[in-house]
């Protein structure tokens, strides 16, 4: 984090604008993202997915402060508001996170073979 800060301080005195600094930082995290997740194989989805739903969970937590803020000031519609969207978002992310999961350990389990109809002859 603070090799991060540091980037941004030093990038400040060359010139270029924090807004653009952050946008680049966030493209390549999606770069980053793409290409992590479409390297995982299907082995290790369900393990993943239940690490999402935990990363999910703290970010709900944060999202329920936001939409909890009582602060008066500027930007504190902002904050309820987007706290609000955020805790949607997040549990939405939970709640079909845990069902994809059902599904993949469904695929797994032994399928129980139907009884054979006795014959009354």
């Amino acid at each position: 984090m603070d090799l991060v800060i540091a980037a941004a301080t030093s990038s400040a005195s060359v010139g270029v604008d924090p807004f653009i600094f952050r946008v680049a930082i966030f493209v390549l995290a999606i770069f980053v993202g793409y290409y992590v997740v479409w390297s995982v194989t299907p082995a290790l989805h369900t393990p993943l997915m239940s690490v999402t739903n935990a990363v999910s969970s703290v970010i709900i937590v944060g999202a329920l402060i936001a939409a909890g803020a009582t602060a008066a000031g500027e930007g504190a519609a902002f904050a309820k508001g987007a706290g609000v969207v955020a805790v949607a978002l997040a549990s939405v992310n939970i709640f079909g996170g845990f069902l994809v999961t059902q599904r993949m350990l469904a695929m797994y389990k032994k399928k129980e073979k139907p009884a054979k109809a006795e014959s009354g002859s």
